[in-house]
């Protein structure tokens, strides 16, 4: 079967092999994948398709390869991040803080003093969390349009719809059913820049680990993967975990989860933004020391994306 006949078909034949309950469903190719995927970033699908799609693979669950075909269906779409020579890292940021302040803009802010290019992008999927963007706006950051550009030494942070406003569509069904789907796995795993980056990638439940990393794996991705701060990106700054990268389909373990009790644990805000920003700020005029799990985080990137 041709592409062009694929193209036709819309997606109900996908959903009657996925939609079949979790012993009878069927996984689909790669290439099946790539072109279900296409077509809901492509928004040619009803809202009643798309959330068909959503609670199929929620209960089926999604498989490495069809994850591999999303990604590719969605790097072919995605408004790319303009990127010049700098050594650039990419930090997702949709979970936000519920318990936990979101440090991801701190991970950020530390990488950029070091020379990298960093790119956030992200929505908010969950109206009760505080988001990166909420703390970015406290200090003074504002989110950038379609088309940006992203210098060594600099931050910006790039809203979902505006590398694709499918994916932001895919993403929102959540706000209407209250499941999780494959978007929300996607957005964590994609390269949205023109050039070659290191995407910081997390997962929330140690069920994810196995599938997302043998995604990486066989996408041959630049990756550092860890189980995030409530399924941020950045380090938990109370507790190391492991973190793993991956490159040209090879994975290394750089650094073990750590072990046993806590003698110390960090001075840390709540979540609300106001105070995060400003505990930001005192961690990077020296006031406070960073976290040491971040301390560490930020140099297995360095030594991933610095000659």
């Amino acid at each position: 079967m041709d592409s062009s006949t694929i193209a036709r078909m819309g997606i109900g034949h996908y959903i009657k092999d996925i939609g079949r309950g979790k012993d009878g469903a069927r996984a689909l190719g790669r290439e099946q994948a790539a072109d279900l995927m296409g077509q809901i970033l492509d928004q040619q699908i009803s809202d009643l398709e798309l959330g068909a799609f959503c609670i199929a693979m929620r209960i089926k669950g999604e498989t490495p390869e069809e994850m591999a075909g999303f990604l590719d269906a969605t790097h072919e779409r995605l408004h790319k991040v303009h990127t010049g020579q700098a050594p650039t890292v990419v930090l997702p940021s949709y979970n936000g803080a519920r318990k936990l302040p979101v440090l991801t803009p701190l991970l950020a802010l530390l990488l950029a003093r070091e020379g990298v290019a960093v790119v956030m992008h992200g929505t908010a999927t969950e109206d009760t969390r505080v988001s990166s963007l909420a703390v970015l706006a406290e200090l003074g950051m504002a989110a950038s349009g379609q088309s940006p550009q992203v210098k060594a030494g600099e931050v910006v942070f790039v809203p979902t719809d505006a590398l694709n406003a499918g994916l932001e569509r895919l993403l929102s069904v959540r706000r209407v059913v209250g499941l999780r789907n494959p978007g929300h796995s996607l957005v964590k795993l994609m390269n949205p820049c023109e050039g070659p980056v290191l995407v910081i990638s997390s997962y929330t439940h140690p069920e994810y680990l196995l599938s997302m990393s043998t995604t990486l794996a066989l996408t041959g991705q630049h990756a550092l993967l860890l189980r995030g701060t409530e399924g941020e990106s950045v380090a938990d700054a109370r507790r190391t975990p492991a973190m793993d990268v991956f490159k040209d389909g090879q994975t290394r373990r750089v650094q073990g989860p750590q072990e046993g009790s806590l003698f110390q644990v960090p001075d840390l805000p709540g979540p609300d933004a106001l105070a995060t920003a400003a505990y930001i700020q005192r961690v990077l005029r020296g006031e406070l020391p960073v976290p040491g799990p971040v301390a560490q985080q930020i140099q297995h990137i360095l030594q991933e994306v610095k000659p």
